[in-house]
């Protein structure tokens, strides 16, 4: 249901950001925003707790953020407290931000490995991705995972490419164990 209520209030934006010619503005005013939010975590149980009434959550979303950001920010955000999904607000956000990175061919790419990968080797990983990949530009995410002995994980969007030691290894247990030996 929530990824339901993401995708539509996050669509509804887009489709705003579309028709204003302003994807560039939103996504930076939606990242900013969605950075306060997230070092303020009392301020969306605030806005988010039922027995507060609404008028006084549109005030001070209001107070936050009229000014600050364009109108149609200021009420999408006014929108989501009146329909009561305020707690969701981080997760419309993050669907907002990934479609207009699809749309801009800007790819999200999280990247584990065995130990801490140097500068020229997250280098060397991006170019590698930005040469197989439809997309012009990544945001790079790492992430150090010891259990893998070896090698990396990358996934982008649902698509996980495992060059692990641990799954090779795994991989190669299973081959040996459907081997029957014979007299």
């Amino acid at each position: 249901m929530a990824k339901l209520v993401s995708k539509t209030y996050g669509d509804a934006l887009f489709e705003v950001a579309v028709e204003e010619g302003r994807l560039d503005t939103l996504l930076e005013e939606v990242e900013a925003v969605l950075q306060v939010l997230k070092d303020n975590k009392e301020y969306i149980n605030l806005l988010s707790h039922p027995k507060i009434p609404v008028d006084e959550k549109k005030d001070m979303v209001e107070k936050a953020f009229k000014g600050k950001v364009c109108n149609e920010l200021a009420g999408f955000i006014i929108t989501i407290v009146e329909k009561g999904r305020f707690t969701e607000i981080e997760d419309i956000f993050s669907y907002f931000m990934s479609r207009v990175w699809e749309e801009k061919k800007i790819g999200v790419a999280c990247v584990t490995s065995a130990a801490a990968l140097s500068g020229k080797q997250k280098k060397a990983v991006e170019a590698k991705l930005l040469e197989t990949t439809c997309y012009k530009e990544f945001h790079m995410e790492y992430a150090v995972d010891p259990g893998l002995i070896g090698g990396i994980v990358i996934q982008i969007g649902d698509r996980v490419v495992d060059g692990s030691v641990r799954t090779k290894l795994e991989n190669m247990a299973k081959e040996l164990n459907k081997i029957q030996l014979s007299n």
